[in-house]
């Protein structure tokens, strides 16, 4: 199961952008999954969320972003979200096509919660 490498590989990233003391702040991370690349989402949010338990990253989730694999026609230069992997055009039936997503992995944001201070008193007249 590589998705828990990819997991671990997440976290590392998340470590060294987001100081130790803000690791708690931390409410989403933002990933982007092509639908051919290889990575099952249940897989790597299972992976994610048991090697985050007991850590300050505990609270925090995988925001997957899921993205269909689309091939554009160099005959018709028409556009077809196609069954992963299938780069036949499903509008003239050639095969000259090129690949125009589905195999991203990418993480793209992490969200942190605003600390405000624990006791703001509104300013009294």
């Amino acid at each position: 199961m590589h998705e828990l490498s990819i997991a671990e590989s997440i976290v590392d990233i998340v470590r060294q952008h987001v100081a130790p003391d803000r690791l708690c702040a931390v409410r989403s991370v933002g990933v982007k999954v092509g639908a051919y690349s290889g990575v099952v989402p249940d897989s790597l949010e299972f992976s994610y969320q048991a090697i985050t338990s007991g850590t300050p990253l505990a609270q925090s989730m995988l925001a997957l972003e899921c993205i269909p694999f689309v091939v554009r026609c160099r005959q018709c230069s028409r556009e077809s979200a196609n069954a992963d992997g299938i780069i036949l055009c499903s509008a003239c039936g050639s095969f000259d096509t090129i690949i125009l997503s589905g195999r991203e992995l990418q993480m793209k944001e992490i969200e942190l919660e605003d600390m405000a201070p624990e006791h703001v008193h509104p300013e009294q007249p």
